[in-house]
């Protein structure tokens, strides 16, 4: 009579050895139970192909036979239906369907979510996922990440990446069903759940109030906390301060010199600001960073997007990016009475893109309400 690896109990007697014992689930499928020296066991599952070969794959811990039996059932039907018995990769999945849009639909369109997928997927930690294990959480995951892994310069930025989010997951989605039609895999519970982004096209409201940014600036590692307070003080592009380099910073007239999007320009600074900008500049000649990593280099978008990330999470604030920090500086100094040309000169942008962009009311509105006398 066969060993039993129906319970606890029959498992229990069994000899350790390298070969699993099986269990027939039914005709050409098995679900085995290797027993370990240690008294432990994993459980295996064994399928007999249509060419008479058998393939086996590991499930890993179960409890019980029952729940063991199901998941080679699973697995088992899986191969019934014609899925390959390899790990398939989000990649894989990507990969498969531009050659089907190449081929179905047009070269262009195929070359369009390429170009998506080699940005975001191919050679990504992402793109490794095993689709058969894949979760919605980390789809959502991997579509949230992209609204600031570049914290791109701009005012509007932050719309157009909700926006360019919602199209690549668009690329991705239909990749992923497309797999699951050819039989790739099974289900497409990992994926069917996660939804574009619905507010594309709302202005975000970068304002951080003070308590926010004590809370970002204190969870922050130095050098972050660092290119922050700079951005504080200038209102500048993320950007424009890490290109800026010691010699930009003039220390006779305690003026700041940055190049941006609308060419070179010339930033007064507070007392407070120069006394920051000199020691960041102390020790450091010529075209030297003016402000450095952790690692005595010149900031990368990629970088401070991803340290942003990590200290945004920790001071609990879900929806900033290191760019809030410009929208703080000139919805500030606005609120506080410098007027929108001069700011516009010193952030370098438009009275237009400010009056779009910034026309938000600070909470010292009802002060300065009563400012003014009208009776």
């Amino acid at each position: 009579m066969a060993d039993s690896i129906k319970t606890k109990t029959a498992r229990a007697k069994l000899t350790p050895r390298r070969e699993p014992y099986f269990e027939q689930v039914r005709k050409g499928v098995y679900c085995g139970f290797r027993k370990l020296e240690s008294g432990a066991g994993t459980w295996i599952g064994r399928y007999r192909m249509p060419d008479g070969k058998q393939t086996f794959n590991a499930l890993g811990d179960f409890a019980e036979f029952e729940d063991a039996r199901k998941a080679v059932e699973k697995w088992a039907q899986a191969l019934d239906g014609g899925a390959q018995n390899k790990t398939t990769t989000v990649a894989d999945a990507c990969e498969a369907y531009v050659k089907k849009l190449a081929v179905d639909n047009s070269l262009a369109s195929s070359k369009d979510a390429d170009y998506r997928f080699k940005r975001l997927i191919y050679g990504k930690r992402f793109g490794l996922l095993d689709l058969s294990k894949l979760r919605a959480f980390e789809v959502e995951g991997w579509r949230n990440a992209q609204l600031d892994a570049d914290d791109p310069d701009d005012e509007e930025s932050y719309n157009r990446a909700k926006d360019s989010a919602n199209r690549n997951l668009a690329s991705l989605k239909a990749a992923l069903n497309y797999a699951k039609k050819c039989q790739l895999v099974s289900s497409d519970s990992g994926w069917k759940g996660v939804n574009k982004f619905s507010d594309v096209g709302a202005r975000r409201n970068g304002l951080l109030t003070v308590e926010q940014r004590r809370a970002l600036l204190a969870a922050m590692p130095g050098d972050l906390r660092s290119l922050s307070t700079a951005l504080l003080h200038t209102g500048a592009r993320p950007g424009e301060i890490a290109n800026a380099n010691a010699a930009d910073y003039d220390r006779n007239t305690g003026r700041l010199w940055l190049d941006g999007k609308t060419g070179r320009r010339e930033v007064p600074l507070s007392s407070v600001a120069r006394a920051f900008f000199a020691e960041q500049a102390r020790d450091k000649i010529g075209n030297a960073p003016l402000l450095t990593n952790a690692f005595a280099g010149r900031w990368t978008a990629a970088q401070w997007g991803k340290a942003f990330r990590e200290a945004r999470d920790a001071a609990g604030l879900p929806d900033a990016v290191l760019y809030c920090m410009r929208h703080t500086y000139i919805s500030e100094a606005i609120a506080q009475g410098i007027d929108v040309f001069t700011v516009a000169t010193l952030t370098g942008t438009s009275v237009a893109i400010i009056q779009s962009n910034y026309g938000n009311l600070t909470d010292n509105i009802v002060e300065r309400l009563d400012r003014i006398s009208v009776l």
